[in-house]
């Protein structure tokens, strides 16, 4: 028999193995970025084009490479940074594995250029799908430069696989965040399509973010700071009060890695309960420093989840942490009934001498004086009232009393009787009765039993179909503001928001002004309160980020969900008779009133037969 096992091409095996290093091109900003910085560069420049699918370009300044390095960098399994298995269970670099470039190289075309301090000239490579195609020796500053072209030129499937330019350029700004915000102390710059997006200085891990996110990020902060044995936490918590409904600014690190957890999460979440409305989320970022044993940080491909050793103790310290800066800095309400009275007392009063006090005494005070004042003006008063007296007798003079001359029978008095309208309404028969159910189900009895009918889900099929039809034949109404309305975002948040200017105003926005973290809006869709504008735009902004569609009816789709989604009325909101029947009668105009914008039921018949079978 034939044998059948044989070994892969070293091509073909790097292909493969790219597809756990490089999913899409925020796949290779995180891998070069964290190999710069491992370089000790102080540095660093992103340059990408048409959302990395042509090109990315990290150029740092750091520590280089020898030719030898540079040809054997694009090796499977080299790496500079483990030597022995032991090593694995202490790292505190990024990347070690030494799959990074040689995966790159077989999907891409690879062009490197590096140089040491100590060398004269530098080396230049090009590669295309693993196969080195040139070598050699170039003029060029300290530091390396790599350019990655083409990403999957040689795999069609998974190029096509790639989201569209929006989707994938906010997952190269996501990982470009994580970098940046663990290292303060490098510069950054990131360049796409020619234009400069971020320009960041070296500072500290305050000014960072501020950088970031924008200036009106800094009176949002609260510091945390707490170290222990087994954890160190610095960092800092957004204020309760600028909370946001989606899953904003979160960043975890440990050990200047960006990781996700969903229970250190839920320490963040406890900390804050009670101090953020229903459906809000924590904003933090929080930097973990632990001993390098006490982690393992291989259990998953891209390194971002992270298993402790002892991750209860690191739970309540977290959360003790927060807490402990939340009441630090008066954000939570603290009631002292054990108030000590001398922290009133001025701090530079125990310098001062006390001082006796002085008594004045009026010598002149005569209490008899002013009993005698009080017999002359009683005196006075009585003389004048019985004068008034006499005067007063003398106008009722020839005036005859006539008991019987007021018939009190011809009188008639205004009816008391309340009733309970203005105007006569016909009772209405049965079968238009509805009421509600826990205050989130409708019901509506029918003929053949009863149907029930989910508030929330219907009023988002009648806003998404009143809303999309709004964007499609522009003819929204639109209520105007006495004052125009200015409202803080990021950058990020304002450039997703110019995308979609032009629909939000076929719905009823109007904008006056977008500036670089700011936008102000003279006009809001009727009835759509002013307080809730923040926070619509807010959950618009994240679902967008969540699924970025393209340009078009799957772009309006979403916006349309979305607004329905916000401005919905809620479950757990009583309502009125005519409210309920008015929901019941707009959703049944509606194209598809069985079905929500997101496809779920929202209604049900509850059959009058299958009641009986309960009986029997």
């Amino acid at each position: 028999m034939v044998d059948i096992i044989q070994l892969l091409p070293d091509h073909v095996a790097n292909q493969i193995a790219a597809g756990e290093v490089v999913q899409r091109p925020a796949s290779l900003v995180k891998e070069l970025l964290e190999n710069a910085i491992d370089a000790k560069a102080t540095s660093v420049n992103l340059v990408i084009k048409d959302a990395g699918k042509t090109l990315v370009q990290v150029i740092d300044n750091g520590i280089g490479m020898s030719v030898t390095d540079a040809r054997f960098c694009f090796e499977r399994h080299a790496t500079s940074k483990i030597k022995a298995a032991e090593d694995l269970f202490n790292i505190n670099t990024k990347g070690f594995r030494g799959e990074a470039l040689a995966s790159i190289a077989a999907i891409a075309h690879v062009e490197l250029k590096t140089k040491r301090e100590l060398d004269e000239i530098g080396t230049h490579i090009v590669i295309e799908g693993s196969k080195v195609d040139a070598q050699d020796a170039v003029v060029v500053p300290v530091g390396t430069s790599i350019s990655v072209k083409n990403l999957f030129y040689n795999i069609p499937a998974r190029r096509n696989f790639l989201k569209t330019n929006t989707v994938e350029t906010r997952h190269v700004i996501d990982e470009f965040h994580r970098v940046a915000l663990a290292h303060p102390q490098v510069a950054f710059s990131f360049i796409n399509n020619g234009s400069t997006v971020f320009n960041l200085p070296a500072s500290n891990m305050r000014q960072r973010i501020v950088n970031i996110f924008g200036a009106k990020t800094n009176e949002k902060l609260v510091p945390v700071s707490e170290e222990t044995e087994i954890v160190s936490v610095e960092g800092f918590v957004v204020k309760p009060e600028f909370s946001k409904k989606g899953r904003g600014e979160q960043f975890f690190f440990v050990n200047n890695r960006f990781i996700k957890s969903p229970y250190l999460h839920h320490a963040i979440n406890s900390a804050f309960e009670g101090l953020i409305k229903e459906g809000g989320q924590p904003g933090y970022f929080l930097f973990l420093q632990v001993d390098t044993t006490s982690i393992d940080i291989n259990i998953h491909p891209t390194k971002t989840e992270i298993k402790f050793d002892d991750e209860h103790a690191i739970y309540a310290m977290l959360r003790a942490s927060v807490k402990h800066s939340l009441g630090q800095f008066s954000i939570v309400p603290v009631l002292d009934f054990n108030k000590d009275p001398e922290m009133d007392t001025p701090y530079d009063f125990n310098t001062k001498n006390p001082v006796a006090p002085t008594i004045e005494v009026d010598r002149n005070f005569n209490p008899f004086e002013k009993e005698q004042r009080r017999r002359n003006d009683y005196a006075t008063f009585k003389e004048n009232s019985n004068s008034q007296l006499n005067s007063w007798e003398a106008m009722y003079v020839g005036l005859k009393s006539n008991e019987n001359s007021l018939n009190l029978e011809s009188i008639e008095f205004e009816s008391e009787e309340v009733t309970g309208s203005f105007f006569e309404s016909e009772e209405k028969t049965p079968s238009e009765i509805t009421f509600q159910l826990q205050n989130k189900y409708i019901m509506s009895p029918i003929k053949s039993g009863i149907m029930v009918i989910h508030q929330n889900l219907a009023h988002q099929r009648v806003l998404y179909e009143s809303i999309l039809k709004n964007i499609t034949v522009k003819e929204a109404i639109s209520q105007q503001l006495l004052f125009p309305l200015r409202l803080n975002f990021t950058s990020q948040d304002i450039e997703v928001l110019k995308n979609i200017q032009e629909q939000l105003e076929h719905t009823g926005f109007g904008f006056s002004a977008f500036e670089k973290e700011t936008i102000e809006i003279n006009g809001i869709p009727v009835s759509v309160k002013e307080s809730e504008i923040k926070n619509i735009l807010e959950c618009l902004v994240n679902d967008i980020r969540t699924d970025i569609p393209d340009v078009g009816f799957s772009q309006n789709d979403l916006l349309a969900k979305s607004l329905a989604k916000s401005l919905a009325v809620k479950t757990g909101k009583p309502m009125k008779v005519e409210e309920q029947e008015h929901l019941v009668h707009q959703l049944f105009a509606c194209k598809e009133p069985t079905k929500s914008p997101n496809n779920k039921p929202v209604l049900m018949i509850l059959d009058a037969s299958d009641i009986d079978k309960k009986f029997n």
